[in-house]
C-alpha cells in the first residue's frame, strides 16, 4: 500500500494546487511550503535562505565566496555558532527532513528532491506533472503575473532544477523512470486529480488469476 506521494512537477504547471487536493481528498499531510519552513526550523535559518536555495546551485558568486572563505577567522566570526546556509546544506537536510516524513508516511511531498530522495522507498508513488508553455503562461497570469513576469519564470526556472538534478543526483531531469506517472495538467486539475488516485488505487490492489499489475523498473 502506498503511504507516500511525491509531485514533481514543470514550474508554472499548477502541481502546488493539484497535490494540496490530493492531500485533502487523502486526508495526507501536504509537504510543500511546511517542508520549507521544517528544514529552515532544522537548520536554524530563516525561510527566506532556504528558498534561495529552493531546487537551484549556488550562484557562482555564492560558490567562490564559500571557497575563498573557507576556513578563515574572519569567517568563523561573522557565523559564529552557525554552519553557513547553501545549496550542500540544503540538501543533507532535506534529505533527512524527507526521509523523516516519509516514515510517517500518510503525505504529499512536492518537489525539493522527493522522488529522487526516496526513489528506493516502496510505498512511495511518484508523479511529474508538465504542461505546454502557453498552459503555464496562463495559470501564472491567474495568480497575478505579468506576461513578462511569466515568461521569465518559465523560462528560468526549470533551467535551475535540471542543474540542480544533474549536479546533486547525476540525472537529466526529469528522470523518466522515477515516475510511476506522468501527466499533462493541460487536461484540467480535475482530471489530473481522479487520474492520479485511481492510478495509485490500482496499482495497490493484488494480483489476481485474470492478470497482472505492472512493475515499474528501477533506474539505472
Amino acid at each position: 500500500m502506498f503511504r507516500v506521494i511525491t509531485v514533481e512537477r514543470e514550474f508554472g504547471s499548477g502541481a502546488a494546487e493539484i497535490a494540496r487536493e490530493i492531500a485533502n481528498r487523502l486526508g495526507w499531510k501536504l509537504w510543500d511550503q511546511a517542508l520549507t519552513e521544517e528544514i529552515a526550523r532544522e537548520a536554524h535559518v530563516d525561510r527566506s535562505a532556504v528558498m534561495y536555495c529552493d531546487e537551484r546551485l549556488d550562484s557562482t558568486f555564492h560558490r567562490l565566496a564559500k571557497t575563498f572563505w573557507r576556513g578563515s577567522y574572519e569567517r568563523s566570526i561573522l557565523l559564529k555558532g552557525t554552519e553557513p546556509f547553501d545549496t550542500d546544506r540544503f540538501v543533507a537536510i532535506g534529505q533527512e527532513v524527507m526521509t523523516r516524513v516519509a516514515t510517517a508516511g500518510n503525505c504529499v511531498i512536492v518537489g525539493r528532491g522527493a522522488p529522487y530522495f526516496l526513489r528506493e522507498l516502496p510505498d512511495a508513488f511518484h508523479v511529474f506533472l508538465y504542461a505546454p508553455r502557453s498552459e503555464k503562461l496562463r495559470r501564472l497570469r491567474l495568480i497575478g503575473h505579468s506576461e513578462k513576469e511569466a515568461e521569465e519564470l518559465v523560462d528560468t526556472v526549470d533551467r535551475d532544477r535540471i542543474e540542480f538534478v544533474k549536479h546533486y543526483f547525476g540525472a537529466d531531469w526529469p528522470t523518466r523512470c522515477l515516475y510511476h506517472m506522468m501527466i499533462n495538467t493541460a487536461v484540467g486539475d480535475e482530471i489530473v486529480i481522479s487520474t492520479v488516485l485511481d492510478t495509485m488505487r490500482l496499482l495497490e490492489r493484488p494480483v489476481t488469476a485474470g492478470g497482472a499489475v505492472a512493475q515499474m523498473e528501477k533506474c539505472p
